[in-house]
């Protein structure tokens, strides 16, 4: 594996294991060689898979699926402290360690991990790298937040050169990280059940910095504010990507119909090559210039880098076009913080429509209190805003916030906002204002996809009876 540290382990145990990340960091060391076991509350396809390769799973958290052949315990924050297998591992003297540590151990013994972070982004930019590896036949490894279609799933066991992360900056996790190529796409206020403050999350993100390879590089956004803050103390080669004034920035920005650009991208303000996305808004067009800039010092041809970037098809809860009701098109996205709604919503001004619908679902009390604020001024443009009960996650309703509150300040902006709390309410809603060539997004790091899924799945009969 490349480190020290697995030299005693032969048999490994996964709290857990059905989830995206722990599965294929599991699935990485049982190709390995390593004897793998796990549980999971939820078992499904992921298990199945694993099981169909050989890894024992567990139906439950139980004290007795730890025995004393076990050498390690792998664990993710999602999982209490009190958990029985914790409890039964610490009992015995069984190392444990947390699914970041050990992700980072893994990265050990590739020669190029690339660490993709920031606020915004991470999955699309994970994605859309790996799409230019994958095209030009190198073999990655990728591990990735959302469902990439290239690669049918989350996660992809390939060779030991190329390792392509998504890595999250919550709980810091990204801080037990290898990188050799480290991205970091922008840095804002959030996670602030985590981090204290703004100044916080930039203190981590500098130690992340002084974690890439002295031999590698830093491919940065220029229009991350604080910089000079962010990058002190770096190592390795920093990179420049965005406005004018950065390394790799774009010219002659141009969208078609579907909201998709094409651009030419400028190598410290020369012209360097022009590239078309397959996806829209322009976010996209920082993404590919971050991508690019990171395949241009790994060494990738110039053409291979572009057509990777054109094939990518983007992500599942992307802007993913799901089908069409009633001829409206029907788009669910994972934006839950106000920039990425803001994104979501200028990304599709290129796009022709008659109305837009948005079915919102806050994600977490803590994020929707503490940026009330940003939230408000998010949907500028939107016809009809419906706002959900807020997704708690990981937290308990503190009684603090609710989504009528959120309504209420929308209204007081001049915005046609409701609340509805619940999916099939919102299904019927929307079952007698959709019209052809109307857009309804589904927004949110919930389940609010579901909404979008009655209306394209279910019987309308069940539906048509009106709000």
């Amino acid at each position: 594996m490349g480190t020290d540290f697995f030299e005693n382990i032969k048999r490994i145990h996964f709290v857990g294991i059905g989830g995206v990340s722990m599965s294929g960091i599991a699935e990485i060391l049982h190709t390995r060689g390593f004897i793998i076991q796990g549980s999971d509350r939820s078992p499904g396809s992921i298990t199945e898979h694993l099981k169909s390769i050989g890894v024992t799973v567990f139906e439950g958290h139980n004290e007795n699926n730890i025995t004393n052949s076990i050498d390690l315990i792998v664990y993710t924050v999602a999982v209490k402290n009190d958990n029985p297998e914790l409890a039964a591992g610490r009992s015995k003297n069984i190392q444990i360690v947390d699914r970041a540590f050990i992700l980072g151990e893994i990265m050990k013994g590739y020669r190029y991990p690339i660490c993709v972070s920031g606020i915004h982004g991470k999955t699309t930019t994970t994605s859309m790298m790996s799409q230019v590896l994958l095209d030009g036949g190198y073999d990655p490894t990728i591990s990735v937040g959302g469902f990439f279609k290239s690669i049918n799933g989350n996660f992809r066991v390939g060779s030991n050169d190329f390792f392509v992360n998504e890595s999250c900056e919550y709980f810091d996790s990204f801080l037990k990280f290898y990188p050799y190529i480290g991205i970091i796409l922008n840095i804002e206020e959030d996670h602030l059940d985590y981090f204290k403050d703004l100044n916080q999350i930039e203190d981590s993100f500098n130690k992340f910095v002084k974690l890439v390879n002295k031999n590698g590089a830093i491919v940065i956004s220029n229009n991350i504010k604080n910089l000079n803050k962010i990058l002190q103390g770096a190592t390795a080669k920093i990179i420049t990507f965005g406005n004018e004034g950065a390394d790799y920035s774009y010219d002659n920005l141009e969208y078609n119909d579907f909201g998709y650009s094409s651009f030419d991208i400028l190598n410290n303000g020369r012209y360097l090559c022009h590239v078309e996305l397959s996806v829209p808004g322009f976010h996209n067009v920082l993404n590919a210039l971050a991508v690019f800039a990171s395949s241009e010092y790994l060494g990738v041809p110039t053409a291979t880098a572009l057509i990777g970037i054109k094939n990518f098809a983007g992500t599942n809860r992307r802007f993913q076009l799901k089908g069409h009701f009633n001829g409206a098109a029907i788009i669910d996205d994972y934006a839950h913080h106000p920039t990425e709604i803001k994104s979501t919503i200028n990304g599709i001004k290129n796009i022709k429509y008659n109305k837009l619908f948005v079915v919102f679902q806050p994600h977490t009390y803590t994020r929707t209190k503490l940026l009330f604020d940003d939230f408000v001024t998010a949907f500028d443009g939107v016809d009809t805003i419906i706002v959900t009960d807020i997704y708690a996650a990981r937290e308990v309703d503190s009684k603090e916030i609710h989504s009528k509150d959120l309504v209420k300040a929308l209204e007081n902006r001049g915005l046609h906002a409701i609340y509805i709390d619940n999916f099939d309410s919102c299904a019927k809603f929307l079952c007698n204002i959709c019209s052809p060539n109307d857009l309804l997004i589904t927004m949110g790091a919930g389940d609010v996809y579901k909404v979008g899924d009655k209306l394209l799945l279910e019987d309308l009969s069940t539906l048509s009876t009106g709000f």
